[in-house]
């Protein structure tokens, strides 16, 4: 799947117009909010918010800048859910946490060194992402996805703990983010 693909899924599930009380990150369409909307340039309506230009943005904030792109040339679904993770919760804390499974599934920084968990997608984490798949194949991909997708619920579970409001994502982030 390349990027295109992902960013039309991404569009799709996340719709058009939205701006329930609830949601922390106010006025949205495409799934951009406002603020991310207006850090670009755009000053206009958000119901009236180009799909262009979200997908423009999906690209340029959720995939390149991050270091998804490059996390894909090795593993690519493992790319896709990092993107899909960064679209909802910041690419930051999807970066942070593959560094986090990274460090976990390293057998005592045995088969390479702990990372410092800068939530950034740089050198040292590719180099050890590539020492991971080396030593552990093409399953050692499925285990990743599956370890930043139990981060990814957890801390859903625990927005929703601390938040009460965030109760009304929960379902929908469980059933439509995770697996």
């Amino acid at each position: 799947m390349d990027v295109d693909e992902l960013i039309d899924e991404v569009i799709a599930r996340e719709g058009g117009y939205s701006n329930h009380p609830a949601d922390r990150g106010g006025a949205t369409r495409w799934g951009v909010t406002e603020v991310v909307a207006r850090a670009d340039g755009y000053a206009g309506d958000m119901r009236e918010f180009p799909r262009e230009r979200a997908a423009a943005i999906y690209r340029r904030v959720y995939w390149d800048r991050p270091g998804f792109a490059a996390v894909a040339l090795r593993a690519p679904k493992l790319a896709a859910e990092l993107f899909d993770t960064g679209v909802n919760m910041g690419p930051a804390v999807a970066a942070g946490f593959l560094q986090r499974a990274l460090n976990a599934l390293n057998r005592g920084a045995s088969d390479y060194p702990d990372l410092a968990l800068d939530s950034a997608i740089g050198p040292r984490t590719l180099a050890a992402l590539g020492a991971f798949l080396d030593r552990r194949g093409p399953p050692g991909e499925a285990v990743l996805v599956k370890a930043v997708e139990a981060l990814q619920g957890e801390r859903y579970l625990r927005l929703a703990e601390h938040r009460p409001a965030n109760e009304a994502f929960l379902y929908g982030w469980l059933a439509n983010r995770i697996g």
